[in-house]
Order: structure tokens, then sequence, then C-alpha cells
């Protein structure tokens, strides 16, 4: 795992300087300690920070082909690199190197922007071919690693985080009004938007090429559409089957490391399954880490420590109090913009723990939009029997639900009944819904932002017709799995050095599931349904049928006790009003409303909270 950089002049009389590039790898150290590498020649600088995972001797980046006229510089993991290697050499390349980032130079030269398709893994790399005087950018199919861009039509600036794209003079700081809605309503950025203008992430399964003053975005995959006809031919038992041999091949393929590896447990049916499986394989005890709470009904531990029993691994455990909130600014320092997602404070302790034990950890997100896993699913599909109420009763809803004051009960169902179905499950993933934003915001900004689905409306168009569950989860794979669940983890795990690996992000095993009917994910009410038929071979019943928890954070409880004074003293300092983004008298009525027992605004403060810090 590392972290890359890199700028391309189209200017040819303005030469690359190896400084900006030092300067730019100086900031992502954090991603790779072990090493730095640098290619400066004319107007192309390339640069990356090393964790050395594979090939601890000799994968020194950059890497070039043969004749030096092919450079890469790669973040990331490719699983079946040693297949294609040997296909590779058949085809007769030459490799000084047993790492898996010199197959990609030799696979663009082989394929060129196809390459991709070949690749087995998470990734983000930039190649840069001499001769053409040519530059590729390409992301992994999921989303799994980042790469952010700006692009002004002279100068092309990258890097595995927005920070390092901020190093270089040109890039200019501006908020983007856009980016700030996006966030607001969903706690997160979505791709390819960024919080600052013309900065932007290259989105999932995707390439940017750039060849004179001419750049080019494409995709190249897009598995995750729902495609049943294959699938709905399996009977159950087959359905299993074939899963158990996808998943134990996915696990298997991210067991290869030089360093040693371990794996995140929560107790719930995705790490536990995970961990299952590694176990299998191991000719020793997996390694597991664990985060609680003190708060009970927030407290997975005792689930983790009953699969980890059942299991026999080498377990470690770590409970968060309110006192591990207070490190907000270094959490804002990681994600560079700004991003809500309140489980980033366990997630940052859980690779800081299992840091201390291993450098590569296995971890089970991705089971959610593989299966149906999330109990919006659920709510949103018992609200559709109201699509058959008359327009001018739904009418009267939407009205009656803008003129109550936010938090009452039942404000939102109105809210929610009353709409399209597309609108409705936004506004049933969102946290300030468009009346509220516009009291929210301050006069300078309301008349501008009056709400905002485009991106989700985009990936809602690319599956219309296809059954709505299907739906549901192919818009939440293509922006809350790649903007919020793995951008969570990356910065997390990065924080502390530490690999993550995914079996279930396997692009595969998505085009696996990709093709299965919804009754093998949604049954009777019993989400994630075939991936706990298969659960039930490995675990304790009491762990596959156990109501689903999540990764939730008691802010509610922290922030009425010892972190009241510091909501105070972040919301309600004069600075929030100098900024011009957000009206002060609404900010104090949501904190009143908070601590006056609506508990369910805790996520709204927190968003207020990283939004000001």
């Amino acid at each position: 795992m590392c972290g890359i950089v890199g700028y391309v002049n189209t200017a040819s009389s303005e030469a690359a300087r190896s400084e900006t590039i030092a300067a730019m790898c100086e900031t992502i150290i954090h991603r790779g300690p072990n090493d730095m590498g640098m290619y400066v020649e004319g107007p192309v600088g390339l640069g990356m920070r090393r964790l050395s995972v594979i090939d601890l001797n000799s994968g020194h980046q950059p890497i070039a082909n043969e004749t030096k006229t092919v450079w890469v510089v790669f973040n990331g993991e490719i699983y079946n690199f040693q297949e294609l290697a040997k296909d590779l050499k058949r085809r007769g390349h030459q490799f000084k190197t047993a790492s898996d980032t010199e197959v990609i130079v030799h696979l663009y030269e082989e394929f060129g922007d196809e390459c991709v398709n070949h690749l087995r893994g998470m990734f983000a790399f930039a190649v840069w071919d001499e001769e053409r005087s040519r530059l590729l950018l390409a992301r992994d199919r999921l989303g799994v690693k980042p790469l952010y861009y700006f692009w002004d039509e002279r100068l092309l600036v990258f890097g595995s985080e927005l920070k390092a794209l901020l190093v270089h003079p040109a890039v200019k700081r501006k908020l983007s009004s856009e980016a700030l809605l996006y966030y607001l309503q969903y706690s997160y950025v979505p791709d390819p938007l960024t919080i600052l203008e013309n900065i932007f992430k290259i989105a999932p399964a995707s390439t940017l090429s750039l060849k004179g003053k001419t750049i080019q975005l494409k995709q190249y995959w897009d598995g995750c559409r729902p495609h049943e006809p294959e699938g709905s031919r399996l009977s159950e038992d087959e359905a299993i089957i074939q899963l158990e041999q996808m998943l134990t091949e996915a696990v298997g393929l991210r067991l290869i490391s030089d360093v040693p590896l371990g794996a995140f447990l929560s107790g719930g049916i995705d790490s536990s399954l995970v961990v299952a499986l590694m176990a299998r394989q191991m000719n020793q005890a997996v390694k597991t880490f664990s985060i609680g709470f003190g708060e009970e009904s927030f407290n997975e531990l005792p689930y983790a420590r009953r699969v980890a029993k059942h299991l026999g691994t080498d377990h470690h455990e770590l409970v968060v109090s309110p006192q591990h909130c207070n490190l907000i600014e270094q959490l804002v320092r990681h994600f560079d913009e700004p991003f809500a997602d309140s489980s980033a404070i366990p997630t940052y302790y859980l690779s800081k723990l299992a840091a201390e034990h291993v450098t590569v950890a296995l971890s089970g997100d991705g089971g959610d939009e593989l299966f149906a896993g999330y109990d919006r699913y659920k709510i949103d599909l018992s609200r559709r029997k109201f699509e058959a109420v008359p327009s001018m009763f739904k009418n009267a809803f939407i009205g009656l639900a803008d003129s109550l004051p936010q938090g009452i009960p039942g404000k939102n169902l109105l809210r929610a009944v009353s709409l399209p179905p597309i609108e409705r499950y936004l506004e049933n993933v969102s946290y300030f819904h468009n009346p509220e934003l516009k009291k929210l915001l301050s006069h300078e900004l309301q008349n501008t932002l009056l709400g905002s689905s485009g991106i989700f409306a985009r990936h809602f168009d690319a599956v219309q017709g296809q059954p709505w569950l299907s739906q549901l989860q192919y818009v939440d794979t293509k922006t809350y799995l790649s903007g919020d669940v793995l951008t969570k983890v990356d910065r997390m795990s990065m924080a502390h050095s530490l690999e993550v690996r995914g079996p279930l992000l396997d692009h595969i095993v998505f085009e696996y599931a990709a093709s299965l009917p919804a009754k093998f994910k949604l049954n009777n009410g019993i989400s994630k349904y075939l991936l706990k038929q298969l659960a039930k071979k490995f675990l304790p019943s009491e762990i596959v049928t156990r109501r689903k928890q999540g990764f939730g954070v008691p802010l509610e409880f922290w922030f009425k006790n010892g972190l009241r004074e510091y909501v105070h003293d972040v919301l309600f300092d004069s600075s929030l009003n100098q900024r011009g983004i957000l009206n002060q008298k609404e900010v104090r009525k949501l904190v009143d409303l908070y601590e006056g027992g609506r508990n369910e605004l805790s996520a709204n403060i927190w968003i207020l909270i990283v939004l000001e810090t």
C-alpha cells in the first residue's frame, strides 16, 4: 500500500520540479513510511511513498519497462499478479522485480489502456508513456483506492489525497457550493466532486488519459449493474456453493503477503465470515481486532469475542470513550474535506490497534451493498405502498411536513410518502432536507442551493426498469460505498500505515451478486439472506441470526455529557458567522432541539462540527 503523486505541464517550456514532487510526497508520508521514489523528466513528475507489503527488497517505485520508456507509480495490491507475470513472460517481457507494480508496466505495453481489465485487486496508478507523451490514470472498479486530480487546460496534477495536490502552487482553494450541499445532505462529498472547485476524484472503474492538452475520462467496468438471468436459474443450494467457492478464493488471494496480517472483527456477519474463511486457509491462529463502547446498546464486543472463541483467533480489543472524539482536528487532516461518518472515530482506533500487531488486515466491507444488508432497504420497500396515494393528498402531506419543526416525530415520514420513489429514497438517506437547508444556509447561499440529487439521479437512470431493490443497491455501490465507507477505511487505516483488504469487494464477487435474484438478498424480511445461509456452516447461530447493529458511535450520549462544552465552543464561536456559510441562529436552534431531547439530531450536529472544524 502506498501513496502516489505527480503532475504534467502541457506547456512544454515548463519543466517539472523535483522539489515540488518531494513536497507532495511529504504530505502523504503516512501512506508509505518505508520508501520514497521520484521520476522527473521534462514536463513530467511522478512520485510515490511506499508501504512495503510484497517484494520488500526490490519493489522500489517508480518502475519502468526494459527500455525506460514507460514508467508507473502505483497504490494498491494486484492479487492475480503472479498469474499475469507468467503470461507476460511467455509473451517476451522481462521482469526486474517480483512486485505486482511491474506487472502494470508490461500490461500497459501489451494492452494499452485495456490493461485495467486484466487486473484483479484494488489500485490507483499513473503510467507515463514517454514515447507518446501520454499520461494514464486509473482507479479500481469499486473505488477502494482514492485518486484526485486538478486540471486547468494547461496543468494536470494528481495524488492519492487532496492535500498533496494543494502543495502545487498552481492549485487554488475555492469552496465548491455544489459539493457543500451534497455534504450537508449526505455527510460526505460523492464522486466525482470534492469540496474544492476544479479538483475532482476519478470515479471508481474509470481511467483518465492526457495527450497534448486533451483529457479523456472513460468508465471501463460496470459489473455491479443488476443482470439476473444467469443467477436466477440457480437453486438456493447451488447459489450457496458458488458463493462459498468465490469467497474462499477471494480470501485466499488476499492472504498473499510478506508481512504479518490479521482481520477486523466486529461480530457482524460480514467480518465474521471473512475471519472464518481465513481460519480455514491459514496454518496459524488469525489475529483479530475489535472496538467497543461503554454504552451497551452500541457495544458489539461480546459478539466479537464469541466469534473469536469459536474460531480460535488471537483476539485483541479496545473500548472507545468520549475523550477519543477529541481527535476531530486529526480526522479532518486525514480526510482533507468535510466527512461526517462518525464511525471514522472507532475505525481510526481499530486501525491503530491492528497496526500495533500487523501490517495488513482483512475486513468485511461490501457485504451490505452485495446482499442488501442496510435497514433502509426494508424501510423504503415498506413505503412503496404509499405510491398509490392520490397526488392531492401527497401535496397536503408535504405541506404539513414542511410546516412542522425539525425533529418532530412523523415529519420525515410525511415527506417521504408524498415524494416520487427516487426522491423518497434520497430523503431517507439525507440528514438535512431542502426546507431545513434553506434556513440553515447563510443568505448569500440560500438562493443558489435549492437541492441537489443530480449525481444520484444519474445512477438511478442507469438501472431504470430493474427491480427496485437492485436499483437501490446499485446506487449505494456507486455513491455511498466509495464516497463514504471506503473513504473512511482508506484514510483511517492509512493514518496508521495499515493496509486493509476486503474480500467481499472482489469485483468477481460483485458481478456474481448482481446476477442473483432479489430473493437471495432480502427474503421475507431477512437481509443478506444468501450470505447468512452460507455463514450457518461456519458461525454460531446467535451470530447469524442477530439483528444488524452497524458500526455506530454513541454521539447522543457523548454530546450531552463529556463533549457538550466542545459542541458549544465550536458551533457558537463568532467565526462561524464570519465564514458566511451557515446561519448561526438556525445552528443554535438545532443544538437547542437536540439538547431538549431530540437525540436523533446528533448526526446533524456532528455534520456541522466537522464542517466548521
